[in-house]
């Protein structure tokens, strides 16, 4: 037969070809397509997903996600700086309302705190107005807290220093500002070891309890145109104080009182200027050395007189810092006029003050480094 020709009576069929299912092969191509998208998908988490840290002679295991909580939830921060803040505090004994300013400059470093305590008739703004003392933080760098007084705790806002309830640690008054003290030096990072208390009148009455009852807070007070610790234990015993001065010393031994400035006026009609010589009797009844003395005169820039006499033991060790501000009556010597109970001729109270509480500092007993295990 020649070549090219068919088989007779059968139908012409390729030998080679392959016999195609299209079920099949539909089927496979689906399982390849799944296949490639699943490797596809892997990659792209693979790529995405940052690595795992290994350790050494231990299986990965991935940790839960946790949530970071900044220290500024943790801890209250101090006020910015520049400002002068309101606040309330409560404590077991009482509340008390307060003004608090927080000087220019870094908000890093912590800072000194002087505590002022307002006379009668005024308010933390009049009493913060009146002895400049904000300008005074700003030029040195300190916090300033004013508490105030409220009308029911006294009427005319005095402080209730003639109450022997509020006149000794943990109770009264001095436990309520001592326990402000203390807040004020945490949540605005205070300067423990330079913590001072200071004021005018009632408010300086207070202040000298306040700084004896308490002297692992207070390193030293500042009395202006007040009464020193006593023995007044009434109201009629304080305005007969205050009107006659402190009458007889007495003869007992006394704890020592912290380092002491007090100014006072000559001419005061309202608080004897015989008082000013109370914080020396109780400094001579608890010091059991003798005392020296320096005694310097003066005129102020306003043409104010003022005696000024220092007791201590030696130059270095200054106990009490005494002022006599002559011609002036019950007023801040050196105030500002847009204040009350200022006396804008006097020598700068305000700055004297501040000076001698920076130049003291409490004394921290370093504890002393050992070995591990010793």
């Amino acid at each position: 037969m020649r070549p090219g020709t068919l088989w007779p009576g059968r139908a012409p069929r390729l030998l080679d070809a392959p016999v195609i299912n299209p079920f099949k092969t539909l089927l496979r191509t689906s399982k390849r397509s799944r296949k490639r998208q699943a490797s596809a998908i892997l990659l792209l988490q693979r790529i995405w997903q940052p690595p795992e840290p290994k350790t050494k002679g231990a299986k990965t295991r991935a940790k839960p996600l946790r949530r970071k909580v900044s220290r500024s939830t943790l801890r209250p921060t101090r006020p910015e700086p520049g400002t002068f803040v309101d606040g309330l505090f409560s404590s077991p004994h009482g509340k008390l309302a307060y003004k608090l300013y927080t000087p220019t400059g870094s908000s890093r470093r912590r800072l000194p705190l002087v505590v002022m305590l307002h006379g009668c008739g005024q308010s933390a703004a009049d009493f913060a107005v009146g002895t400049d003392m904000n300008k005074l933080a700003d030029e040195r760098g300190f916090l300033v807290l004013y508490p105030q007084q409220s009308t029911s705790a006294n009427l005319g806002r005095c402080w209730n220093w003639h109450s022997p309830l509020d006149q000794k640690r943990g109770s009264g008054e001095p436990a309520i500002i001592a326990a402000l003290t203390a807040h004020i030096i945490s949540t605005s990072k205070a300067n423990s070891t330079r913590v001072y208390i200071a004021g005018i009148s009632a408010g300086g009455a207070a202040a000298a309890i306040i700084a004896a009852a308490y002297p692992d807070l207070y390193i030293a007070a500042g009395v202006h145109s007040g009464l020193a610790v006593g023995e007044v234990r009434t109201l009629r015993g304080a305005l007969s104080a205050m009107r006659n001065g402190p009458g007889a010393a007495g003869v007992t031994k006394t704890a020592r009182p912290p380092p002491c400035i007090v100014f006072h006026g000559d001419q005061d009609r309202v608080v004897h200027p015989s008082n000013a010589s109370g914080f020396l009797s109780h400094l001579l009844r608890s010091s059991p050395r003798s005392l020296t003395s320096r005694t310097q005169r003066g005129r102020s820039s306003g043409g104010r007189e003022f005696t000024r006499t220092v007791y201590g033991h030696g130059l270095r060790d200054v106990l009490l810092e005494d002022w006599t501000v002559h011609g002036s009556g019950h007023a801040w010597s050196g105030g500002s006029p847009a204040g009350s109970h200022t006396d804008p001729a006097g020598p700068d109270a305000s700055r004297e003050m501040i000076r001698f509480f920076l130049a003291r500092k409490r004394l921290v007993a370093k504890v002393p480094r050992t070995r591990a295990g010793a």
